[in-house]
């Protein structure tokens, strides 16, 4: 069969609007997928890898989140490692040894047992310091008890001689250290001087003391006046 030259002309326009048809098929695929379209800059296009191009901050994507997750799981474990170390170190100080900081009742015992030694051996009257010295004898004892025999003799005969009775009343103990067998206190007392035909006086004292378990009872073994 022979073509004429107007068979030719539309074969060609035929072909021409075929091409042009496929070639706007490739363009809209191709933005749908997220690629530069047919005779756009390739090298303007903006990178799809999650690589930044120079001179742009680098774009995060998912994988930051796994990181971060791992970074913030490690600072937990490490802040809760600090809490830890810090509270054994908290329990190992030697101030935990300080029975007077944690066991209310044996607290309270050391301090009732050195309030009432010291009621006794500082109160006499003419006619009843051999009850206090007896007493003294069974609630001081070591450099306490020396001190005390010491000077009582002069206290015994002064006493006699002008009819003085003492009265000693705890008004306060503070158990500063307390171990199993030992405590210091600090005490504040109130001493009432009484003289026969004279008015009453009244006057404070402040007692450093120390103690020791023996037999089951706190002893009084060492009192410096403050």
């Amino acid at each position: 069969m022979v073509s004429t030259g107007q068979d030719v002309e539309e074969t060609r326009t035929a072909r021409a609007a075929g091409l042009a048809r496929a070639a706007g098929d490739t363009d809209e695929a191709q933005a749908v997928e997220g690629t530069p379209a047919a005779g756009e800059d390739r090298e303007t296009a903006a990178p799809s890898t999650g690589e930044a191009a120079d001179g742009e901050a680098p774009r995060t994507g998912g994988r930051w989140r796994p990181v971060a997750a791992a970074v913030l799981v490690v600072a937990l474990l490490a802040a809760g490692t600090g809490l830890f170390v810090r509270g054994r170190q908290l329990r190992d100080t030697p101030a935990t040894d300080n029975l007077a900081l944690t066991d209310t009742a044996a607290t309270a015992r050391v301090a009732g047992d050195v309030s009432s030694a010291l009621t006794k051996v500082f109160s006499y009257g003419p006619g009843g310091t051999d009850e206090t010295k007896a007493s003294a004898k069974r609630l001081l004892g070591g450099e306490a008890l020396r001190q005390y025999a010491a000077l009582f003799g002069q206290v015994e005969k002064q006493s006699a001689d002008q009819k003085l009775t003492l009265t000693t009343h705890v008004v306060r103990t503070g158990v500063i250290r307390l171990s199993g067998t030992g405590a210091h206190l600090l005490v504040f007392l109130d001493q009432v001087y009484e003289r026969q035909g004279r008015t009453a006086t009244t006057a404070g004292a402040q007692l450093s003391v120390t103690a020791e378990l023996r037999d089951g009872h706190w002893q009084i073994v060492g009192i410096t006046s403050r």
